[in-house]
C-alpha cells in the first residue's frame, strides 16, 4: 500500500479545499483590480481629452478631428479598442464623475507634461486595494458605468450605481433593473423625503411599504398580456424563474413554499406563494389573482395574515405581510375594505416592460403635486 493510500482522505480534501479557496479568492482579486484599472485609466484619459480641448477656444473648434487624430495614432500603436467612440465615452465619463467629490488624487496633482511620471502613479494606486478606494469612488466595472452613463438624470443615476454595488448586479442586472423602471416605480410608490434617500442610499428596507412598487414588472415569464391564462400557470412561471422573480420582489427575499397549506377549524387552506423577508423579518404571503380584484380576495388575505400571526409567528419577529398580487386593482375598493392599519398591499403585476417616458413623466407630475 502507498504512502498516498495510508493519509486520512478528510485531510486531503481539507487542504484541497483551503488552496482552492485561496485561489478563487486571488483570481477574484485580480479581477477586481483589473476592472477598476481600467475604469480609473479610462477616467483619467477623460481627463487628459478635456484638459486639451478646454484649453482653449482655438482647440475647442477642432476638437472632432483631434479625436480622430489621436484615434488614429493610438490604433495604429495599440491595436483596435481606441476608436473615436470610445475615446468620447471616456470624455463623457470624466466630464459626468469629475463634479462628484472625488478627493485630490496624485492625478490632479500631475501635469501632463509628466505623464511618465502619472504612469508611475497610477500604478503605484492600483497596487493597494485600500489607497485604490480611498481616491476613487469607482467600485463597478467599464460595462456597468456605460449602462450608467446613459442614465441622464443625476439622482436615478445614483441610484443605480448604489444598488449595484450593493446588490452585487452584473450588467445584465442593471440593465433589466433600468429597462423596468424600477426606480420610477419605487419613486412613485414613497412620499418626496424617501424619494430623494433612493439617491442617496439606494433602497433602505425598514418598513413595509419598502417592498412595494407599482407595478410589479414580470417581463421575464414570457406569458403573453393578450392570452388567457390561469394562476397555477402564473404561479408555474414563478416558480421556473424564481432567480429573476427574487429580483424583482427586491431585497432580503428568502422562498419558503408554494401552495403552503394550513388547517384551521378542521379546514385546509392554501397560500400561493410563502416568502420571508430577512431584512424586515416577518413572513410575506402573495396570492396570485389574474383577474380584477375583488373585496374577497382582501377578505381572504386578511384571514391568512391573522392565522400566520396568531399560530405561525414567533414572538421576535414582526407582524406578517400580505400581497395580493392582481392585474387589476381599484384603489377605492381596497382603501374601503382594508383597515388603515392594515399589513395588506394590492399590487398590480404587468407582463411587460412598462412606458419608461410615462412613468418619468408620472414622476415629475406627482413631485410639482408634492411641491405645490
Amino acid at each position: 500500500m502507498s504512502k498516498i493510500q495510508n493519509i486520512d482522505s478528510h485531510i486531503i480534501a481539507d487542504i484541497a479545499e483551503r488552496i482552492e479557496r485561496l485561489i478563487t479568492n486571488a483570481r477574484a482579486n485580480v479581477a477586481r483590480v483589473v476592472n477598476i484599472t481600467e475604469v480609473i485609466t479610462k477616467y483619467e484619459i477623460g481627463r487628459i481629452i478635456v484638459n486639451v480641448v478646454q484649453e482653449g477656444e482655438e482647440r475647442a473648434t477642432y476638437g472632432k478631428q483631434l479625436l480622430k487624430g489621436v484615434s488614429e495614432v493610438l490604433t495604429e500603436r495599440l491595436g483596435d479598442g481606441w476608436s473615436v467612440e470610445t475615446l468620447k465615452r471616456c470624455r463623457k465619463f470624466f466630464t459626468i464623475y469629475s463634479v462628484k467629490q472625488i478627493g485630490t488624487t496624485v492625478l490632479t496633482e500631475s501635469s501632463d507634461d509628466n505623464l511618465v511620471n502619472t504612469v508611475d502613479q497610477i500604478q503605484k494606486t492600483v497596487k493597494s486595494s485600500t489607497k485604490l478606494t480611498e481616491t476613487y469612488p469607482f467600485t463597478l466595472s467599464w460595462s456597468h458605468y456605460l449602462v450608467l452613463m446613459r442614465i441622464e438624470s443625476e439622482a436615478e443615476r445614483s441610484f443605480y450605481e448604489i444598488e449595484c454595488q450593493k446588490q452585487n448586479w452584473s450588467v445584465r442586472q442593471l440593465q433589466r433593473q433600468y429597462n423596468s423602471s424600477l426606480y420610477e416605480r419605487l419613486a412613485l410608490s414613497r412620499d418626496k423625503e424617501a424619494v430623494m434617500r433612493l439617491a442617496q442610499e439606494g433602497q433602505t428596507i425598514n418598513n413595509p411599504d419598502d417592498i412595494i412598487k407599482n407595478p410589479l414588472t414580470l417581463e421575464f415569464l414570457g406569458l403573453k398580456s393578450d392570452v388567457s391564462y390561469s394562476e397555477t400557470k402564473l404561479e408555474n412561471a414563478i416558480i421556473g424563474k424564481m432567480q429573476h422573480f427574487l429580483l424583482e420582489l427586491g431585497k432580503g427575499f428568502l422562498f419558503e413554499a408554494r401552495q403552503k397549506r394550513f388547517t384551521f377549524d378542521e379546514e385546509n387552506f392554501y397560500v400561493d406563494l410563502v416568502f420571508y423577508n430577512r431584512l424586515l423579518q416577518c413572513y410575506v404571503l402573495i396570492d396570485l389573482k389574474v383577474d380584477k380584484l375583488a373585496h374577497q380576495d382582501l377578505g381572504q388575505m386578511q384571514m391568512y395574515v391573522n392565522y400566520y400571526d396568531r399560530y405561525v409567528k414567533q414572538d421576535f419577529e414582526k407582524p406578517t405581510i400580505g400581497i395580493l398580487l392582481c392585474k387589476e386593482k381599484k384603489d377605492a375598493l381596497v382603501e374601503l375594505t382594508l383597515p388603515k392599519d392594515s399589513n395588506i398591499y394590492a399590487q398590480q403585476y404587468a407582463l411587460y416592460l412598462p412606458d419608461k417616458q410615462l412613468l418619468q413623466a408620472k414622476l415629475r407630475e406627482w413631485i410639482e403635486e408634492q411641491d405645490e
